[in-house]
């Protein structure tokens, strides 16, 4: 190993604490838990950061589709507003007319001024399965101005669907899907151990607010680096904390747990009863476990209509439309013809922009009576959260505000990855990236430590198994690569404890390890303004690599 010197300190520098008996720092109160912490963030963030990378430039460009969408499609979205309407029966007639081989699931009438109407159509040649061909009608004149594939509860159209399948696998189906799960569970993993680490460095100095969430004015070298990617990760932190959740929500393993809790819970999301009262078959609201309604990441939500057309004799979509906009229902709606004989239609809010608008009416196909009523205010709590939840992931909860915090978000999360990659490039003095972090972290921490992780990562790794699963595999690995190490070295356990550089930065083990400089992570510390000792300290907030 290459003898550094240490670096020089400055003559505003206090001494470094001396070493006890134990060989460990003795800076009062300074938890053990944090080299362990810095290896780990430095290890996870070194392998995950890629598809992390990955996760955030297609999430940038799904943020961008949503608006891109009504220019690329205006042609098909918009129509010239006139004062007159052609009833919804005739335009689902004109759809189908075009589309004969379809077969209607839902009509989704314009909402403003201009825009045109779309039906849903399945069964029709070249569609893929699991969407839907949107046939694109002008309510004022019944004329057909196109027809586009369509995926998604949020109606997207080619673009957007592209690039939201780019987003959550890659094209790769299931197997892409995992890496979008596996840059999820690590970001909440890395976003957490970064502010503990460092907000828990910052604390020691007391900088007061300023220190903790602004860079570090003067600093040069990596540790302007470390200063960027801190406080961009503090910023970003509670951003980062619920995209990483709401990805979680439609993931295929950690997805799966969670909807199994909603279900032991009673928790999932109900649905509108669609059975006619004197139906055998009928029954009160029913559930499902959200798997098909997750924007457009997850399996499509194509109705639950769907006889056909022409509409059974009765009130037909116009007639379903009044009764729901009688009971108060506004907003862009959607109406689902009845399945069978012993249905009815169904007409529900799909206003996902805040206050969320997403009631529910069925209603009779002969007398045009609601039979049944779902409010969004009766969903269960975490049926709520989950649709806020995935709404504010997709851009919608708040319109083009949410667009751009998203744009912000990825943009930051690139940015941390990329500084982070430089530190470790820095740490090898800019010639070859850097060793990496001390070992025998577990040895210096507190059993109470070492127990309280452990169980906070079996209890993740269980629920979460793509944080489980790497975690005992680089557990076990990094045993194994210990021991061989020490057997080569022939260097007892006990010794190699006793060289780890201690969290605050000063030098331990005396002249028996000249090579620990004052920088924890062992490259000799800058000396930088504003700044009382030479340890560059934790990684921070977010998904960087670390050093």
């Amino acid at each position: 190993m290459t003898t550094h010197a240490p670096a020089a300190r400055s003559a505003e520098d206090p001494p470094p604490t001396p070493a006890g008996p134990t060989g460990r720092a003795g800076r009062a109160g300074r938890s053990d838990l944090r080299p362990l912490l810095l290896r780990m963030h430095f290890y996870a963030g070194l392998l995950v950061a890629p598809f992390l990378l990955v996760a955030a430039t297609t999430g940038l460009l799904y943020a961008g589709s949503i608006q891109a969408e009504r220019l690329v499609y205006a042609e098909e979205l918009r129509t010239t507003p006139g004062d007159t309407r052609v009833p919804l029966e005739e335009q689902v007639d004109a759809a189908l007319a075009a589309h004969p081989e379809g077969t209607v699931t839902a009509v989704r009438p314009g909402e403003n001024p201009g825009d045109t109407t779309r039906v849903m159509l399945t069964g029709t040649p070249g569609v893929e399965e699991g969407r839907t061909l949107a046939v694109f009608v002008d309510p004022h004149t019944g004329e057909v101005r196109g027809a586009l594939e369509q995926y998604g509860s949020s109606g997207a159209l080619p673009l957007r669907a592209w690039i939201s399948g780019f987003h959550a696998d890659l094209h790769l189906g299931d197997t892409g899907r995992l890496y979008s799960e596996l840059a999820a569970s690590w970001l909440a993993v890395l976003t957490v151990g970064g502010l503990i680490m460092w907000i828990v460095r910052k604390g020691g100095r007391r900088p007061g607010a300023r220190g903790v969430l602004m860079p570090e004015r003067g600093a040069r070298g990596r540790r302007r680096t470390l200063s960027l990617h801190a406080s961009v990760g503090v910023w970003a932190s509670l951003g980062l904390l619920i995209l990483a959740v709401t990805g979680l929500t439609w993931s295929t393993h950690a997805g799966s747990s969670i909807a199994d809790l909603r279900t032991a819970w009673n928790q999932t999301t109900p649905t509108v009863s669609a059975g006619l009262p004197n139906a055998a078959a009928e029954e009160d609201h029913g559930d499902h476990g959200d798997h098909g309604d997750h924007g457009d990441h997850g399996a499509s939500a194509v109705g639950t209509g769907g006889s056909g057309w022409p509409a059974p004799p009765g009130i037909g979509p116009d007639g379903a439309f009044d009764a729901a906009d009688a009971a108060g229902l506004g907003g862009p709606l959607e109406i689902l013809p009845p399945a069978d004989p012993e249905s009815t239609w169904v007409v529900k809010e799909i206003d996902r922009q805040w206050p969320t608008n997403l009631d529910a009416v069925a209603v009779h196909p002969h007398t045009g009576e609601l039979t049944d009523r779902l409010d969004f205010a009766d969903y269960p709590l975490l049926a709520k959260l989950t649709r806020w939840g995935i709404d504010l992931h997709s851009g919608f909860l708040f319109g083009i505000v949410n667009q751009i915090a998203l744009v912000a978000l990825t943009i930051a999360l690139g940015m941390m990855i990329l500084w982070g990659y430089r530190m470790w490039w820095l740490r090898g003095r800019g010639s070859s990236f850097g060793r990496a972090m001390p070992r025998g972290a577990w040895r210096r921490a507190r059993p109470w430590q070492v127990v309280s992780v452990a169980l906070v990562l079996a209890a993740l790794g269980w629920y979460v198994p793509l944080i489980g699963i790497p975690l005992v595999a680089f557990l076990v690995i990094d045993a194994v690569v210990g021991v061989i190490l020490r057997r080569r070295d022939g260097t007892p356990a006990r010794k190699v404890s006793e060289r780890i550089e201690p969290a605050d930065g000063t030098a331990v083990g005396g002249p028996a390890a000249p090579e620990v400089a004052a920088d924890p992570t062992g490259t000799p510390a800058e000396p930088a303004a504003g700044t009382s000792d030479g340890a560059e300290g934790a990684e921070p907030a977010g998904a960087a690599p670390g050093r």
